[in-house]
């Protein structure tokens, strides 16, 4: 019993430092500023990924303006195939806000199939725009 009790909370600790270590970064480099409040339809930027969870085989990416969350920017499925990915996979509707900066999130969830209710991780990362 006290070995299947340490057995368990070790596969537990594994497997939240794998949830905690997954994460994402970007660069808004190349993108074309816009600040009108009519977003570009754009592609992708290169995403780098560091702690991807066993068991992942498709990202999907979400872009949400904090300040205007129901604002449907869009994103898009990659299919894994290592810790960076290519630019223009999919498009979104750019960061723009009308006046001034507004803080933005990049969501990405991890999944062993090309669907939402497959989550091995969620990671994101949130940056204004304009920097």
């Amino acid at each position: 019993m006290k070995r299947l009790a340490t057995a368990l909370a070790l596969s537990f600790f594994a497997t939240t430092a794998t949830a905690q270590d997954f994460s994402i970064s970007f660069v808004w480099d190349g993108l074309e500023r816009c600040v009108t409040g009519r977003p570009n339809n754009v592609g992708n930027p290169e995403f780098v990924l560091t702690g991807v969870p066993a068991g992942t085989q498709w990202l999907y990416f979400k872009l949400t303006d904090l300040d205007v969350p129901h604002y449907p920017h869009g994103g898009g499925w990659i299919a894994y195939q290592g810790n960076q990915t290519a630019t223009d996979v999919f498009t979104y509707k750019s960061p723009c806000p009308p006046n001034g900066a507004h803080t933005y999130k990049w969501e990405v969830t991890a999944t062993g199939t090309k669907s939402r209710d497959d989550v091995v991780g969620i990671a994101s990362l949130t940056r204004q725009y304009p920097e």
